[in-house]
């Protein structure tokens, strides 16, 4: 949300100071911009969650239709492999749900929450934007009864116009003054609050991946064939594609 003043008449007298209206704008740019960046990372979570939930459940699926499959029902050794692919493919998405509920519980809902608290700090600002223009408007009605001539009807004007002026003023500066003591207070309470969100995310990551590193692992030792290179088993299905080719009732008319 960007702040913009309104467009009246101004008084003659500079109600606020310059350095005073500086520091209000830098301090109150920086939380639209830590606004946008929690509405940014909150969504990227989201998506990152999401598409990690994706992966594990594809994976799954992909495993239990090859134990459907009738080559499986055919072949002892291929069942056992596609078994044993099974078991692991839904021991990752167990742990992927869990990595995925503790980043939702100390990471998405922290940064959902924190997000909550600016439509009240724009409010704030409103308001106080609101009071400054109600200062200024009858700021400039005191100023131009001061430049008439003192005559009774007036000073008489004049003095119900300081009146008014008064609370306005004393209801401006109040406003002005809690934001300036708050905003910065707010804008450094950010570290404080995420870091134990993004280290609870670290952590997350890290015992994850160690977990995928002895799923993958046992299934490796399963699965390998001892002699076996990669080049080998490529050479081996090669060979076998050229036998299926060299059957009449796929070869080329």
């Amino acid at each position: 949300m960007s702040w913009i003043p309104f467009k009246i008449g101004q008084p003659k007298k500079q109600i606020v100071p310059k350095t005073v209206e500086r520091d209000f704008e830098r301090e109150y740019g920086k939380l639209q911009q830590l606004e946008e960046q929690t509405r940014r990372l909150q969504k990227d979570m989201k998506k990152s969650t999401d598409a990690d939930l994706a992966l594990s459940k594809s994976a799954v699926k992909i495993s239990v239709d090859l134990l459907s499959n009738p080559l499986c029902e055919q072949d002892q050794d291929l069942l056992n492999m596609v078994t044993a692919l099974d078991t692991a493919m839904k021991r990752m998405d167990a742990f992927n749900q869990e990595k995925v509920n503790q980043i939702q519980k100390t990471v998405i809902e922290p940064l959902k929450k924190f997000g909550s608290v600016f439509p009240s700090l724009n409010m704030a600002v409103k308001r106080r934007e609101q009071a400054l223009q109600d200062y200024r408007r009858l700021q400039a009605k005191v100023e131009k009864y001061e430049e008439k001539e003192k005559t009774g009807p007036v000073l008489a004007k004049l003095h119900q116009a300081r009146e008014e002026l008064r609370p306005v003023r004393e209801d401006f500066e109040a406003k002005n003054r809690q934001l300036l003591e708050e905003m910065p207070r707010f804008y450094g309470s950010r570290l404080d609050y995420f870091q134990p969100s993004f280290e609870s995310l670290i952590r997350a990551q890290v015992v994850y991946y160690s977990e995928m590193h002895k799923i993958f692992g046992d299934l490796t030792q399963q699965l390998d064939q001892p002699g076996h290179s990669d080049e080998q088993r490529e050479r081996e299905n090669e060979a076998k594609l050229s036998e299926l080719r060299a059957l009449s009732i796929v070869a080329d008319d």
